[in-house]
């Protein structure tokens, strides 16, 4: 058969010679690349050059090998739902692809392209070919995973090999059903192939990063995810990675605001096969580099600043909001940091933020298994553990699947199943991708999980309890609210949140919300930290080798001790004010009794036995005693790090149980003797308004704060002589008794007569109605409340504020 003759640059183009504009040419892949490498060098953006295979190209290999009738044969009748007929005709066409020849004009000009991207160089130049569909990457649909990447690429033949293989990818089983799934044309899609300098990041870290919380849609963060060697072990969820969240409005400001590093395992790395015969190779990561993070946190910065960068970019381009999926690259010889793929994110961009849907399990059980949750949903099903790819048949409807990690090719059967799990794999692999794009509660990075459950067992998988999910055993009872906000309007009283969990701010910040009330120390501490402040600073000293085993256990990676305590404390309060900035989150300082601070790792040496801990040393009484001051200033270390360092001067502090006008001048003392200045950068302090002394001197207490916060369970066993612990007097605790709600009342008008601010941080406005409305109709300027109670208070509150103007 005689070649067509085929103009230059129809074949091969340079990614300084594409844009976004040549989808059609180059495909979504390729495109973006050369959107990149052209537009955003001069911002610092660093893209590997290289050249783009077209899609023309793919069109003169099918037409002149005589391609087009084999496809057409092979998916005549096809049922992609038939996982054997669909890996039948799948394999017919991959197999003519890789018998055919590639027109000499087009090897020719591969051939060239190659040789002038590695002028220069001593021996063949190493690249990356990557196939770019024509139809890829588009906003409402995900095409990751679908067609073949291959690393580490060297030598003309073995270019022209690997470009074939490239071509016959675009009929992988799993872009067969794709296609069919989202009504795309086989024979109108094409494929182009982009060949890219390799990043030597088999030296170095690799991995990827979304402009978006991938589980919640927070658009304000970066998430960032990082292991060492090549980029594929991310991407495929081979390891389970680092991970890192970025905010994104303080980060443009200048400020350092990493709000969240977690250590991941990292168990291998890809790496070149220098002797074997393959391009790359897995090798075990040393315990060392396991125990260590990936990348510094100046590159993080560098990655997070780049992602902002490529998402307003595509922002102004587009005319629209534009989250991105992005890959990055870091090479070993030289530390530069690369970007070496960008995509559309497309699954919370298409998401309805004017419907919030919330699952809640009312029970729980006996967690069997737990790992990085993905989506907010749970799912429930009988186990089907899938260790190798025969076993699929094996696979029913409702399922729950469980694998060491979720291959591409197993698409079909996630479709059908309840929930996923598996043992390796990070928030941005390709299984959680596919996860959230079929709406699958999935739970990656659970190790053992593939030994720890069995088959056909009854389990439950909730992903609704933030970042951590948990497979619990047999079918727990599950409830599912879906609230719309499209007409709900905001009420005068200011409506705040009582949020605990840094893992589930993100989530609750689109509920209809004035900020944050009450952000709990104490959740963080005993969840994150774990040990006591004490221990921590005395740790060379401790003299319990039991209690140094398991502070070493939880600072893996920590040589200072205390700076563990500083980080974990101020990325957890840092979650939470990023996820509600600029509105006001208000941060009690500790506020643990005695006995519970001697449950923290190492505790029970700095602790007294009080026979009353609820009324003993707690609250400001131990920030500027000797016994715990060495304690407090780290939480102020702490907090001084979330506001100056990460520029979340939204964040304003409380100060729980304080007694007398002296004890809070002594503690606002020993805050400033930290950084902690009131008035300073618009630093205010407020009081837990929580004691009767409180409410008796509140005209002399609002002069040394901004305003109070009442915290009506304490205030009310103060004021009725009730034991809130004790189980023989709990039916005398009631904050709607007159005593407590002539204090409340008391208090409020007090407030009033200064200036100062007062809402109420306690549970009773979440359980009772008839006290919101009493609070409201006192005027309060902001009620607190649980999550779960704020769209039905809003619109009760509302309702008041109507009768009243009435």
């Amino acid at each position: 058969m005689m070649a067509r003759l085929v103009s230059p640059g129809v074949l091969v183009r340079w990614f300084e010679d594409i844009g976004i504009e040549d989808v059609p040419v180059v495909g979504g892949k390729n495109a973006s690349l050369g959107e990149m490498y052209r537009e955003l060098a001069a911002q610092g953006v660093k893209v590997p050059n290289g050249f783009a295979i077209t899609a023309q190209a793919y069109r003169e290999f099918v037409r002149e090998a005589g391609l087009e009738a084999v496809i057409s044969d092979a998916l005549k009748d096809l049922d992609a739902r038939d996982l054997d007929n669909l890996r039948r005709r799948g394999s017919r066409i991959r197999q003519a692809m890789l018998a055919a020849t590639l027109p000499d004009a087009l090897a020719r000009e591969i051939l060239a392209a190659y040789a002038r991207l590695g002028e220069g160089a001593q021996e063949p130049v190493d690249v990356a070919v990557r196939s770019s569909a024509t139809a890829e990457d588009l906003p409402d649909a995900s095409f990751a995973g679908q067609q073949e990447t291959y690393l580490n690429v060297q030598g003309p033949l073995a270019l022209l090999d690997t470009c074939k293989r490239c071509f016959a990818s675009l009929f992988t089983d799993r872009a067969i059903a794709y296609r069919v799934e989202k009504g795309f044309d086989h024979r109108k899609i094409a494929l182009s192939i982009g060949v890219q300098r390799m990043v030597r990041s088999d030296l170095a870290a690799a991995g990827v990063m979304f402009s978006i919380d991938t589980e919640t849609g927070f658009e304000q963060a970066v998430l960032i995810n990082a292991s060492y060697g090549l980029g594929e072990n991310v991407v495929q969820g081979s390891v389970n990675p680092d991970e890192f969240y970025v905010f994104k409005p303080t980060l443009k400001d200048g400020y350092r605001p990493i709000l969240s590093k977690r250590l991941g395992s990292k168990e291998f790395k890809l790496i070149y096969d220098a002797g074997g015969n393959k391009m790359v190779k897995n090798v075990p990561v040393p315990p060392d580099d396991r125990a260590r993070f990936a990348i510094t946190d100046d590159e993080i910065l560098t990655l997070a600043r780049w992602a902002c960068v490529i998402e307003d970019h595509y922002r102004a381009k587009r005319g629209v909001a534009s989250p991105m999926d992005m890959e990055w690259a870091k090479d070993g010889r030289t530390g530069a940091l690369f970007i070496v793929q960008a995509r559309p994110e497309t699954v919370q961009s298409q998401r309805d933020l004017d419907v919030i849907e919330t699952y809640r399990l009312t029970q729980r059980g006996r967690v069997l298994v737990s790992g990085r949750s993905v989506g907010g949903r749970i799912g429930q099903g009988t186990v089907r553990v899938i260790k190798q790819v025969q076993q699929m048949q094996d696979f029913r409807e409702g399922d729950v699947l469980v694998t060491d990690k979720t291959d591409p090719d197993w698409v079909p059967i996630m479709k059908r199943a309840a929930a996923i799990v598996t043992n390796r794999g990070g928030r941005t692999c390709h299984a959680a991708i596919v996860s959230r794009e079929l709406g699958l509660p999935a739970i990656v990075g659970a190790e053992a999980a593939t030994e720890r459950l069995i088959d056909g067992q009854v389990v439950t998988v909730s992903c609704a309890e933030g970042e951590t999910g948990y497979v619990y055993e047999g079918r727990l009872p599950v409830e599912v609210d879906r609230v719309s906000l499209k007409d709900l309007r905001r009420p005068k009283t200011a409506i705040m949140m009582n949020v605990a969990n840094p893992e589930e701010a993100f989530r609750l910040s689109f509920l209809p919300n004035d900020g944050v009330g009450l952000a709990r120390e104490e959740f963080i501490i005993a969840n994150s930290v774990k040990a006591h402040p004490l221990a921590l600073l005395d740790y060379e000293r401790l003299d319990d080798p039991s209690v140094k085993a398991e502070i070493d256990r939880i600072t893996l990676g920590y040589h200072d001790k205390a700076q563990f305590f500083v980080d974990k404390l101020a990325q957890g309060v840092s979650m939470i004010a990023a996820a509600f900035y600029p509105k006001d989150v208000i941060v009690r300082l500790s506020d643990f009794k005695s006995n519970e601070y001697a449950n923290l790792i190492g505790g029970r040496r700095y602790e007294p036995n009080e026979e009353n801990p609820m009324l003993g040393f707690r609250g400001a009484s131990r920030y500027y005693d000797a016994r715990y001051q060495a304690g407090f200033a780290l939480e102020c270390r702490a907090l001084r790090d979330v506001r100056e360092t990460m520029g979340l001067i939204n964040v304003k502090i409380m100060i729980p149980f304080c007694r007398t006008i002296d004890e809070c001048r002594r503690v606002l003392g020993e805050m400033a003797r930290h950084g902690l200045r009131r008035g300073e950068r618009g630093l205010e302090v407020y009081l837990m308004c929580e004691i009767p002394s409180n409410v008796i001197l509140a005209e002399e207490f609002a002069e040394l704060c901004d305003g109070f916060s009442i915290g009506s369970n304490d205030l009310t066993q103060l004021t009725l002589g009730v034991d809130r612990d004790s189980d023989l007097v709990a039916p005398l605790f009631d904050e709607r008794n007159p005593a407590v709600t002539r204090m409340i009342s008391m208090a409020i008008r007090a407030t009033k007569t200064t200036g100062r601010k007062i809402g109420i941080c306690g549970q009773a406005p979440s359980d009772y109605p008839e006290f919101t409305r009493f609070l409201v109709e006192e005027g309060i300027d902001s009620i607190s409340l649980n999550p779960d109670a704020v769209v039905r208070t809003t619109e009760a509150v509302l309702a008041i504020e109507q009768r009243l103007v009435k």
